[in-house]
């Protein structure tokens, strides 16, 4: 129904209550104190007239207009007057009808004011914030590598080192800058102190012994010794060009000639001659810029001092290894007797199905299993991953002798899938022995070492299930 028209108001009537309702209906609507010139409302009589329906509505306005002042915009006319006194709140003075801004007037000028202050934003910048600047950012292996970096050095600026911080640091991976020093100090051959007098002691003393026996290698009790190591050297890592330099495999015939005849309990065996071949790698890479597990490079480039401390050191180093191993390499090698029987327990109690799959074709343990603990997997695995490898063995306690136990049950354990898949002896035995680990890198060995730190973690409250695997009868 449309409204009808406001008649004039007059403020000396109490009367006009009717059209002063509906005029509001052009502006003001209930809901909301007004933003308006108050001069709208009627002047009220008396103080009940304050309480009026009327005198209420009129001071109020539209409820969604929410940015409308609460203090009175200018007169019409266009002249800037003082605020008007807001009725109810002390104020009773009169005022002309001349000086009263009609209603529709004023609102249609506040509504035009507000269209233009609530304007659309451009649409481009609608959800925007403002750019900031961000660096970019770095790749997160290289970053947890350099905080890795700075660890190692400030731990090895110590006098002495806290083994135990090495140890733990040193399990997930040495960074290769550091990785020398860290071997010579896991295996006991660099004092965790000052050690530059006890380091050219230990030098000067292998150069005696090359001096006192390697002049009597042609004697006739030790020339088979000699002669086995000679077949044995050329073929260390045919895939590493290094080991094919002549100087190089005089170098390691050296090392085993003198480690053999100082260890006449077990000799020289085929074996130890690869276990020569980290400790060259990691002792050599601290003198050359590229990667020598990758990259040819001709150790004769080197001066002779630094060829006769890297074959010192590799000699101390890998002596150390070996006499926690020893029984590998004497009589009958029973050390490795037992670990394959270990192993065939350890992965029956762990992986029963993949166990069954194994000896159900027919192939035994020992088939494949002798050459993993006699070369500590050095032949299944890339040189670089195996030197990572070692990074934990020497790390862990008893991690040749023990833990490399857990590791060949992991290996065994991740080629599962695989194995299942061959249905016959030959294609079994033939898998296991050339498994495709060309490609490993450091991640591989992580997971794998991890997974025997869970078999190990396993059995520590019952070592007695793998001790008991004794030998009832030679296996070879």
């Amino acid at each position: 129904m449309p409204l009808l028209p406001a008649a004039p108001m007059n403020s000396s009537s109490t009367g006009s209550t009717s059209s002063t309702f509906w005029r509001e209906v052009s502006g003001a609507r209930p809901g909301r104190v007004s933003g308006g010139p108050l001069a709208v409302q009627a002047p009220r009589s008396d103080r009940a007239a304050a309480h009026t329906f009327q005198d209420f509505q009129a001071s109020v306005s539209d409820a969604w207009d929410i940015e409308e002042p609460l203090t009175p915009g200018p007169c019409a006319g266009g002249q800037g007057g003082p605020a008007q006194a807001v009725p109810g709140a002390g104020s009773h003075q009169h005022q002309s009808p001349q000086s009263i801004t009609p209603v529709h007037t004023q609102n249609a000028s506040y509504q035009n004011h507000q269209a233009a202050s609530r304007r659309s934003p451009n649409r481009q910048n609608v959800g925007s914030r403002p750019q900031v600047s961000i660096p970019p950012s770095t790749d997160p292996e290289t970053e947890k590598e350099r905080n890795k970096c700075v660890r190692f050095e400030n731990l090895l600026g110590q006098s002495p080192v806290n083994m135990h911080q090495l140890e733990k640091m040193s399990w997930s991976g040495i960074p290769g800058k550091f990785r020398s020093r860290v071997w010579k100090i896991l295996c006991g051959y660099l004092p965790a102190g000052k050690s530059d007098e006890v380091l050219k002691r230990k030098r000067d003393e292998y150069n005696g012994y090359v001096n006192q026996y390697f002049n009597n290698k042609e004697e006739d009790i030790h020339k088979d010794t000699f002669r086995q190591i000679a077949i044995d050297v050329p073929r260390m890592s045919p895939l590493v060009g290094l080991f094919q330099q002549r100087c190089v495999q005089e170098m390691v015939e050296r090392i085993l000639y003198i480690w053999a005849i100082r260890h006449p309990a077990s000799g020289y065996v085929q074996g130890i001659n690869d276990l020569v071949t980290p400790f060259l790698m990691v002792f050599l890479q601290d003198f050359v810029e590229k990667d020598v597990t990758r990259n040819s490079f001709t150790f004769e480039e080197l001066d002779e001092v630094t060829r006769n401390n890297i074959e010192a050191d590799s000699f101390w180093c890998m002596t150390k290894v070996l006499d926690g191993i020893q029984d590998n390499y004497t009589f009958a090698q029973p050390g490795i007797q037992v670990k394959i029987r270990q192993l065939e327990e350890l992965l029956k109690r762990v992986d029963l199905k993949l166990h069954s799959h194994i000896v159900g074709h027919d192939v035994q343990y020992l088939q494949f299993s002798f050459r993993w603990m006699n070369n500590l997997l050095l032949r299944e695995l890339p040189l670089n991953a195996t030197i990572r490898l070692w990074d934990t063995y020497l790390a862990e306690p008893d991690g040749f002798s023990k833990f490399h136990l857990y590791v060949c049950a992991a290996f065994l354990s991740r080629w599962k899938s695989e194995l299942e898949q061959k249905k016959d002896f030959q294609g079994i035995l033939l898998f296991i022995q050339n498994v495709p680990t060309a490609k490993w890198h450091d991640k591989d060995i992580s997971l794998l070492v991890a997974e025997a730190y869970k078999l190990k973690y396993m059995f520590a409250d019952a070592p007695s299930h793998l001790t008991e695997c004794r030998i009832n009868k030679p296996l070879l």
